[in-house]
């Protein structure tokens, strides 16, 4: 049961990305910032080590090992990929004495809305009704989570008809 109100958690929060009023919309972009959101794609570690940050804000090396749970990464490991990220520009540092404090470079809501837009297009043709359509046919929906939709849409229809 517990899987199912995942689903249904992530049902949501896709319908609140996907119709949001964002600079990162797909319809929106130009192509060089799509070309440039086409290009990040996180490695396991560091979708996890963003989460860490994008959760604390900013954390030093140490604390994020000590978040990241079993099986933890060495030292040397964890120090390759938060290089790596920094040359990528996904994060950057402050230098604090001889250790240096992390923090994002990427928003949180501008990775979502790159992967769900990039979900929506891949798998429902880029059509939020065939993802709609999906969601609320191939899972048990409760019709408390129907009538959240039905509101999260109207209220998007309200804004644009301003």
């Amino acid at each position: 049961m517990s899987k199912l109100k995942g689903i249904q958690n992530v049902f949501l929060l896709i319908f609140q990305f996907y119709f949001s009023n964002t600079l990162f919309r797909l319809k929106k972009r130009s192509i060089f910032v799509e070309y440039l959101f086409d290009m990040i794609r996180f490695s396991a570690i560091e979708e996890k080590v963003m989460h860490l940050l994008w959760h604390k804000g900013k954390a030093f090396m140490k604390e994020l090992i000590d978040d990241f749970g079993e099986p933890r990464p060495a030292k040397t490991t964890m120090a390759t990929h938060l290089k790596r990220m920094t040359d990528k520009g996904y994060i950057a540092y402050y230098e604090n004495g001889s250790k240096r404090e992390y923090y994002p470079l990427i928003k949180k809501e501008a990775h979502s809305t790159n992967r769900v837009n990039k979900l929506v297009k891949d798998f429902f043709n880029d059509s939020a009704a065939q993802l709609a359509s999906f969601c609320t046919t191939e899972t048990n929906i409760s019709t408390e989570e129907l009538k959240k939709l039905r509101e999260l849409i109207d209220q998007q229809i309200e804004k644009k008809k301003k």
